[in-house]
Parts: C-alpha cells; structure tokens; sequence
C-alpha cells in the first residue's frame, strides 16, 4: 500500500504523499486540495505565459518594473529548456475574483511579448503549439538530423494529431548519410565541415526535396562531450529551417553536457520552425 497521511501538532498540519505520479496526483487532487482549501480564507489561482525564442536575462529585463511593483498578483519568472515561463498569481476570496486579478496583467504580458508567446495554457507544450501551427495552416514537416539523433522527431510524434503532418525524421549522422539520403555535396563537407552552416543549409534543402514537405528543419552540431576543436567547440550547433523554399540558419553556442545540448537544440529547433512558420503563414494559434 501506499498511503496518505495528516499529521497534526498544535497549530502545525504535516502532510504525507506517496512518491509515484499515479497514485501522488489523485490523492491530492481529489483529497488533500479541499481540505486545504478549508484550512486558509480565499483561493489562489496561477496563469502560465510560455515564451520561446528569448533568453531569461531579457525576458526579465522587460518586466522589470512589474517585478519591483508587483503585490497582487505576483509574476515570477521560471527559466526552462529554451523556454521562459511567467507564473501570474493572484490571491482573492474567490476564483472569479482572482481571475479578474490575473486578466489584466496576462493581457500585459501579450502586449510586451506579442509572439514570443506561445501559448497560456499549462497543458500545451512548445511541440504541441508547433504541431498545432502546422495543421492549423494544413502544412507537413520533415526533420533532419545529426547530433540530436531523432530527439527533435521524437518531440514532434509525442503530440498526439501530429500524424496528419508529419512526414519522416532523417538521422543522418555520419557524413555518408548526410550525402546518400540527404545530397549534402562531397565539396561542402570537406570544405566547411559537417557542423557548417552550408551542410545544415543543405541538409534542410535536401530534406524538403526527398520528403516533399512543405517544413523541414536540420540539425548538425557538435554535443560533446569529444569532437571540439578552438574553432568549432563542443555546443556548437547549427540549425536550418526551410519554409515556402526559403531557408533560415541559425547559429547556436549551448553548454551542458552531452545531453543538455541536444536538449537545447531540440527546443531551438521547434523555435525557429514556429518562428518561420508565423513568418510565411498567416494562419496563428496563439496565446489561448
């Protein structure tokens, strides 16, 4: 069994969870989240604003004078992968109130971000909104890619829907593939070298001609923790996004270990696809 308990000491409450998901979530939800409710006047209620694209160090900067002011509601900021989240929190008699409370200031927040925001609904990631993006302008993607190794895929075919645009993922790892599947030229990777932005620029080219997809994004980069070099340092990734025949590449440094990388560049990956998206397709889903 894995059971659930309150403890009380005087005036103190201690509460004991199971530690799985499956049974923490349930017991809590449908137990411990009334019975605290009846123990503190009011309610709390949050709001989420999911932004992409900007780093936490700018993302702070233009709210800077809300943080200083802030009373009720507060707005704290959480720094995820490649992601900046806003937590807009307000505390009031009731949720309606609180809700009011909220509003205001999550309508602020659009104003400053615009589309660097790209959703305020807890339950949508930033894979989730891109698919979204996708079908919603009725187009299909395709992925290629080297150091992420079918991360960038993977993220894609967790949304569930995502089968209606979704072509094919390329792991072109070693130079040959990237030639074979891709048609990357033999004179570009000897001249520049895999991790370059020409090899990504033709990795996304190359995909876009074999899949016949109206998106495709590549990836190519050094993760670590071997294969730097002065020049190309471990963390360097290129990633190319090619949209309506035209091709966007970007060029990223990313710390970490091994793993931390390639998680950055996923995440800068499904950026720059929604960005290019915006940019070419009218079609927006946006900030619910």
């Amino acid at each position: 069994t894995a059971p659930g308990l309150i403890l009380q000491e005087g005036d103190k409450h201690i509460i004991l969870l199971p530690g799985p998901p499956n049974e923490l979530i349930p017991m809590f939800e449908n137990q411990i989240a009334s019975w605290i409710q009846k123990k503190q006047p009011g309610v709390i209620y949050s709001k989420t604003v999911k932004i992409c694209g900007m780093g936490e160090s700018k993302v702070a900067s233009e709210i800077q004078d809300i943080l200083d002011g802030q009373q009720n509601p507060t707005v704290a900021p959480y720094a995820k992968t490649g992601e900046v989240h806003l937590r807009v929190t307000a505390k009031a008699v009731d949720e309606k109130t609180a809700k009011q409370l909220v509003k205001p200031v999550v309508k602020e927040l659009k104003n400053r971000f615009g589309m660097y925001i790209y959703t305020t609904e807890e339950a949508i990631t930033l894979e989730k909104a891109v698919v979204e993006l996708l079908l919603a302008n009725k187009l299909t993607v395709s992925t290629a890619e080297s150091c992420t190794g079918g991360l960038l895929a993977a993220r894609l075919i967790n949304v569930p829907g995502v089968s209606e645009g979704f072509k094919s993922g390329c792991i072109t790892y070693s130079n040959k593939a990237k030639r074979k599947v891709l048609g990357v030229k033999k004179t570009t990777l000897h001249k520049y070298g895999a991790v370059s932005e020409e090899v990504a620029r033709e990795m996304a080219l190359g995909a876009a001609q074999v899949t016949k997809a109206d998106v495709t994004v590549a990836v190519t980069g050094i993760a670590g923790p071997d294969g730097g070099s002065e020049e190309k340092p471990v963390g360097l990734v290129y990633i190319a996004c090619c949209v309506c025949k035209k091709i966007t590449v970007k060029k990223y440094r990313f710390s970490g270990n091994r793993a931390k990388v390639r998680e950055a560049a996923v995440s800068a990956a499904l950026t720059l696809m929604r960005q290019n998206i915006l940019e070419y397709y009218s079609e927006v889903t946006f900030g619910k």
